[in-house]
Order: C-alpha cells, then sequence, then structure tokens
C-alpha cells in the first residue's frame, strides 16, 4: 500500500479500537487514532527510501538500517527450505505480529513509566509520521487540535489517563500495516514464525482475483476514497450529528 493509505486506514482503526480500551472522549480517541496513523507507517522503517526511515534525519537513518542488519540476521537464522531466496530486509521482521506485539509491550512500559509526557511523545511522533505522508496541512491541524484540547478539557490528565494503552495503539497500526501489504500482490509475511507450506517466512495473500498493486488504481480510486469517508464519520460523535441533522432537516413541518 502506499502511505497515505496506511496512514488512513491506521487512523480508521484507531477511532474504532479506541473505545474499546476507554479512549471514550473525543480528545483521547483523535490522540489514540493519531498514534495508531502514525505507526501504520512505521514497519517500512525497513526500507531507506521510505518516509519513516528519512523523518529525523539521520537518527531515523540510523534506526532503519540497524533494522535491516537484524531483520536480515532473523531471515538468514530461521529461513525454512521453501522460502525465497532473499536479503530478508523489506517486509520482513517489521511486518509481523511479533514485532508489531513487541513494539506495542515496549510502548506500553515506556508510556507507564514516563507518564503524559511519554504519551505526547508517542502521539507527536504518530502524528510526524503521518503528516509525511499525509501533507504538512496535518501539523496544522494537529497544533490546531491541541490548542482546542487545552482550551476544552485537562489535556495532561486525559493523556495520563492513556498511559499504557497507547501500546495498544502502537501494535494496532502495525498490524494494520502488515494487513494492508497482506491484501497487496507481494503479500506479507505476517505470522512469522509460524511455518506454512514449508516456509517460515509465508506471504499471506488472498486469492490472485482480490489483490490489488500498490499505488494501482483499484488502491487509488477505491480504497483511499473509503478510507477517507472512515476518517471522518469515526470521529466520535460525527454520525450522530449527521444523524440529528438529517433527522431536523426532513422533520415533519409542525402542524
Amino acid at each position: 500500500m502506499m502511505g497515505r493509505t496506511h496512514a488512513l486506514t491506521g487512523w480508521c482503526a484507531g477511532l474504532a479500537v479506541a473505545p474499546l480500551v476507554g479512549a471514550s472522549s473525543i480528545h483521547q480517541a483523535i490522540a489514540f487514532a493519531a498514534a495508531t496513523a502514525g505507526f501504520a507507517l512505521l514497519p517500512d522503517l525497513d526500507h531507506p527510501g521510505a518516509g519513516a526511515s528519512r523523518l529525523l534525519g539521520p537518527f531515523t537513518g540510523a534506526l532503519s538500517w540497524l533494522l535491516r542488519r537484524l531483520s536480515a540476521a532473523l531471515y538468514a537464522l530461521t529461513k525454512g527450505p521453501r522460502d525465497e531466496r532473499s536479503k530478508g530486509t523489506h517486509r520482513h521482521m517489521s511486518h509481523t505480529i511479533l514485532f508489531a506485539g513487541g513494539l506495542g509491550a515496549l510502548t506500553m512500559w515506556g508510556t507507564r513509566a514516563g507518564g503524559w509526557y511519554a504519551v505526547a511523545g508517542v502521539v507527536l511522533f504518530g502524528v510526524l509520521l503521518a503528516a509525511d505522508a499525509l501533507g504538512d496541512w496535518l501539523l496544522l491541524l494537529a497544533g490546531a487540535a491541541t490548542a482546542w484540547w487545552a482550551l476544552t478539557a485537562s489535556a495532561a490528565g486525559e493523556l495520563q489517563q492513556l498511559t499504557g494503552w497507547l501500546g495498544v495503539a502502537v501494535a494496532v497500526g502495525c498490524v494494520t500495516h502488515c494487513l494492508g501489504d497482506a491484501l497487496t500482490e507481494s503479500g506479507c509475511p505476517f505470522l512469522f514464525p509460524v511455518p506454512i507450506a514449508g516456509e517460515t517466512w509465508y506471504e499471506l495473500r488472498p486469492p490472485a482475483f482480490l489483490r490489488f498493486r500498490t499505488g494501482g488504481r483499484f488502491e487509488r480510486l477505491v480504497i483511499a476514497p473509503l478510507c477517507l469517508v472512515g476518517a471522518l464519520v469515526l470521529v466520535p460523535g460525527v454520525i450522530a450529528g449527521l444523524i440529528a441533522f438529517y433527522d431536523q432537516l426532513f422533520a415533519p413541518a409542525a402542524a
């Protein structure tokens, strides 16, 4: 998938999951979804040309280099008899459920230890990742949302309530990325190290007629617009507001 599609699907997934972990207020749901949208791009840190790898210059570049080396070593150590000949870098270690769970657990521990400051840092990093894919306008929107939050709620208190649970947002973002890649022609070794058909790194993908090419017409004209609609209607209160507006617009006139 393209970066912007990953970010949009991550945002939608975050808004859907937020109420399940107790992020019930609109402020918390948006912070949770912002992290999920950003971390839906992080698995591509294993590619030197990805936005995640270039985001913070030498810092994320070094992380990308290290991740590729670790992924290649893990692939060489664990590949099965029918696994393809590959360097084992892109779409390998960082595109697995183990990576998603491990990064989520690390984030959960870090935010519990660091409190709302750590939560704010994770959310900010998520916003920067998402803005790199969707455009700088997102930074302006995030700034306006932060000012609105500060005026209408206890920002520190609500962020404090997300400590721990933000690890779920990070994990969901990574899982969303993997599921999106699994729908493409290349597939994704999401279930590593479960051996399937003699392969330790079996690329999960749907039947051929359901796959699509990354950046192709189906993704640009069907998936991305659907995700954009979902990104709007899943925001807490939007559906209820639309229903109320519809009822008011078409309510029968008083006698």
